[in-house]
């Protein structure tokens, strides 16, 4: 086993990986920004590392003083987390090239699965349904007309590099798709220095349910089963839940059949994801997969009793998976909340500041709090706004629901505004409750009913 791992990220998520590692008996690295210096995860590590200036592209983003890090540690491997470089090929390929163990898939695959356009060509063969669209990247303006003429509108215009809601235009018509065209081409190259574009028929109503996957260097590939993660913001997830609560048993059954038939075709290795669109025909189609731990992996964890992080170390130092399929038993249901720093009130703007008095919510079955804040911490706003993920698990899925109501009814956070009333709001609401909830409903039916509290 490794002796020591150095964690190629901050925040809540750096916390979870260290705390993964120590029960583990690992000592571990932490690198920081100059604006990170106080934060929780440079305090938990054994050791830690200034990498850079306050700024993401200077710091967190920077692979060589990243690596250097882990050289100069005497760091055996890196945990990427999710977000930053988690999903980089360059990276990954450079930790091999320097005897450093990425945790994470190969570099190869993830070359091939974060090319957008690849990835669809490659779940085509291995018999995984696609979303209608372009057959690879669109030459031009004329091309995306054509197709979009052939396949109906509404279509959605999407960076083929893409990821993080970058790149990616909704078009209702041929009127407005050049302008959206070069509007997305111009995001994507700002975003991942690549401007190729494909086109998909959007499938609405529809909801967004991934599988959660998991193979080791033998072969082996699980599920895990999935997540519902349908209740978005600007292509952001804000709440997700496991099980899906609107899938037959057939649909769960085809869908983890064809969760396992596209991870085998790329020979995966590690903890990833597969994202599909559920139509209301109860269709299914492949939207994209993410190569790496997801930022809702504890509800997973919570329903299953399996530890990702723990797997995903293990699975890196050469072991064999210790779980077979007939192994996996989904117990219960699992709800997680985005706590973010941020005033819904106005426009969900970023709320950056002290926490004065902070009282995350504690206590009872079935609950936990995977959070990097704590009472005089300074948020700063360099990053994503996300402070605290609010996980519950329930006998059932109303038994859920009531417990986050309860949990996030106690968490203070004095000194910044948060998104804690809107979440509970959000929950509150006769849909969710019900379920009848798809991919447009938040944006189209709640944020525009909802009025915040004076």
């Amino acid at each position: 086993m490794f002796s020591k791992i150095l964690i190629a990220n901050r925040g809540e998520i750096a916390v979870r990986v260290i705390r993964a590692c120590r029960e583990m008996g690992i000592q571990t690295v932490a690198v920081f920004s100059q604006a990170d210096k106080e934060a929780l995860h440079t305090q938990l590590a054994d050791e830690a590392i200034c990498i850079g200036p306050s700024r993401a592209s200077d710091s967190y983003l920077n692979i060589q003083h990243i690596l250097s890090a882990a050289i100069v540690t005497g760091s055996q491997a890196i945990h990427p987390g999710f977000g930053f470089l988690s999903e980089n090929s360059t990276f990954a390929s450079m930790c091999e090239e320097c005897g450093i163990t990425f945790i994470g898939p190969k570099a190869e695959t993830i070359e091939q699965m974060g090319n957008k356009v690849h990835a669809r060509k490659i779940m085509q063969q291995a018999n995984v349904p696609v979303i209608p669209g372009s057959d690879g990247v669109l030459d031009s303006v004329t091309d995306a007309l054509k197709i979009a003429k052939e396949i109906g509108y509404p279509v959605m215009l999407k960076a083929a590099a893409g990821g993080g809601g970058k790149g990616i235009r909704k078009v209702t018509n041929a009127d407005s798709l050049p302008q959206q065209f070069i509007s997305a081409q111009e995001e994507a190259k700002a975003a991942f220095g690549n401007k190729d574009m494909y086109l998909e028929k959007i499938i609405y109503p529809a909801k967004h349910i991934e599988v959660q996957i998991v193979g080791d260097q033998f072969g082996e590939i699980i599920q895990l089963g999935e997540r519902d993660c349908s209740l978005q913001r600007n292509h952001q997830k804000v709440m997700e839940e496991a099980p899906a609560p609107s899938l037959s048993g057939e649909q769960r059954s085809l869908l983890a059949a064809a969760a396992i038939r596209a991870a085998k075709a790329v020979a995966y290795e590690n903890a990833g994801t597969i994202e599909f669109l559920l139509d209301e025909q109860g269709k299914f189609y492949f939207m994209e997969m993410n190569t790496r731990i997801q930022v809702e992996h504890p509800i997973t964890e919570m329903v299953t009793g399996i530890d990702l992080v723990k797997l995903q170390i293990k699975i890196s130092n050469g072991e064999k998976l210790i779980y077979r399929q007939e192994d996996v038993c989904v117990k219960g249901h699992a709800i997680e909340c985005r706590i973010n720093a941020e005033n819904p009130a106005a426009d969900f703007a970023p709320s950056p500041g002290t926490i004065h008095n902070l009282l995350l919510p504690s206590g009872g079955l079935g609950l936990r709090v995977d959070s990097a804040v704590y009472s005089g911490y300074k948020i700063p706003p360099f990053y994503d706004s996300m402070i605290a993920k609010v996980i519950v698990l329930g006998e059932n899925r109303l038994d859920a629901l009531m417990k986050m109501q309860r949990a996030l009814s106690e968490l203070v956070t004095d000194g910044i505004l948060t998104n804690q009333e809107f979440q509970q709001d959000l929950i509150s609401h006769p849909q969710i409750i019900s379920g009848a909830y798809d991919t447009g409903f938040l944006q189209e039916t709640f944020l525009p009913n909802w009025e915040p509290d004076e």
